[in-house]
């Protein structure tokens, strides 16, 4: 079960890596829904006979977005609680590399290092994550980025420091 935390905290973390996520199943159906709500059909991705015969994965891969919007459930899953925490708001990235495919019937997991943590205005937490998301059993990660996120708060409850 993810763990509670307290907003003073948060400070505390930086440099440290704060979570890792459950592993997480890449299959077929994952990827032709994700195929479907993006309108993205190509071979490599929807059609596994073609992949083995065409391409150099001897089957289908997710697409790297799909990689990439996963890190969602895999935040939720392994990050600590803010008890204070009002909201959370997707800031967006300062960088996405897509470091190695996800073969169909692949495991993946994400790893969160929080590189910063700042307050800005009253009511706000500026966080910044290093994370990467490894693929079971792969030496390269599927996918390394930075990803900041804002946490939102009552102001009464921001840190007094000294």
């Amino acid at each position: 079960m993810t763990r509670e935390i307290a907003l003073a905290e948060v400070e505390g973390l930086v440099g440290t890596e704060i979570g890792v996520s459950d592993w997480i199943l890449v299959n077929q159906t994952m990827i032709d829904t994700f195929a479907t709500a993006t309108d993205d059909h190509q071979f490599i991705h929807v059609d596994p006979e073609r992949a083995a015969a065409e391409s150099p994965f001897g089957g289908t891969i997710a697409h790297g977005f799909l990689t990439l919007s996963l890190l969602s459930t895999m935040n939720y899953k392994a990050l600590p609680k803010i008890r204070e925490q009002t909201m959370g708001i997707n800031y967006g990235f300062e960088k996405v590399r897509f470091m190695s495919p996800v073969k169909c019937g692949a495991r993946i997991r994400g790893r969160f290092k929080l590189s910063s943590a700042r307050f800005r205005g009253a009511g706000m937490l500026m966080t910044a994550y290093e994370v990467s998301i490894e693929i079971e059993g792969e030496r390269k990660p599927a996918l390394t980025a930075v990803w900041e996120t804002i946490v939102q708060f009552d102001p009464k409850d921001r840190p007094v420091h000294d």
